[in-house]
């Protein structure tokens, strides 16, 4: 998560502490424990409180902002307003939907995933994931799933081993990146196929200001553990 500035920016000579409680706690320390609720559900959350309290500023259109940043759609926000309406008031909704169209106007909805399509949003597996990945089954055989798997720019999924089970990645859009445990990062483009071997620790996902979408042809598993990685591990993947 970018580092925050604005409290600094805006009160760092009038109020230094509540600045410092802003950016570094607020933000710094709530914001960015992703690993518990993501940035994109936080940004939900924050305005339907926004929302609720009648706080229909210049902090509220930030938030809209953030949201629209961390991945909502618009959409999605306009479900969002209106299902809080009915909970936090009719007005209110009125004055976050005007503030909503302003922050949304250029939007463009962009379809992604290859010729398979977006898919629906991977709400199974978003523990395993940094990020909003889509998931767009495609076949269910007897011994095979094949899937096709889209990650929005930055989106990446944990360190995780297919016990008793291979996979084979074909990259459909995008560019993105795969790793092994121990070997270099591996850099992904549309063409590219990935084999990967059963107990073979690794993650992919997409490229900073890439979405990527794959292929995944998996054999049907024994058991499948994906494992959370440690903070200090998700930072080494950033930098990817």
């Amino acid at each position: 998560m970018e580092k925050q500035t604005a409290g600094r920016n805006k009160l760092g000579e009038f109020a230094p502490k509540f600045a410092e409680l802003n950016d570094d706690v607020l933000f710094g320390q709530v914001w960015s424990r992703q690993d518990k609720l993501s940035a994109r559900d936080r940004s939900i959350v924050t305005l339907c409180v926004f929302m609720g309290k009648g706080m229909c500023d210049d902090s509220l259109k930030y938030h809209l902002m953030n949201a629209r940043k961390n991945g909502v759609t618009k959409d999605e926000m306009a479900e969002i307003i209106t299902h809080a309406a009915f909970y936090a008031g009719w007005p209110n909704a009125w004055a976050v939907f005007n503030l909503a169209k302003e922050v949304y106007k250029d939007d463009i909805t962009e379809n992604h995933g290859g010729i398979f399509g977006m898919g629906e949003p991977n709400v199974a597996y978003a523990k395993y994931f940094v990020g909003n990945s889509y998931l767009k089954p495609i076949a269910n055989t007897f011994d095979a799933s094949i899937a096709n798997v889209i990650f929005e720019p930055k989106c990446r999924n944990d360190w995780h081993i297919h016990h008793g089970s291979s996979q084979i990645l074909l990259v459909v859009e995008g560019e993105g990146w795969y790793q092994e445990w121990g070997k270099p990062a591996r850099r992904l483009t549309v063409g590219d196929v990935v084999e990967i071997p059963p107990e073979v620790k690794h993650w992919h996902g997409a490229r900073k200001d890439e979405w990527f979408s794959h292929i995944a042809i998996s054999t049907k598993i024994k058991r499948c553990v994906n494992r959370l990685v440690r903070e200090s591990q998700r930072r080494a993947i950033r930098r990817a």
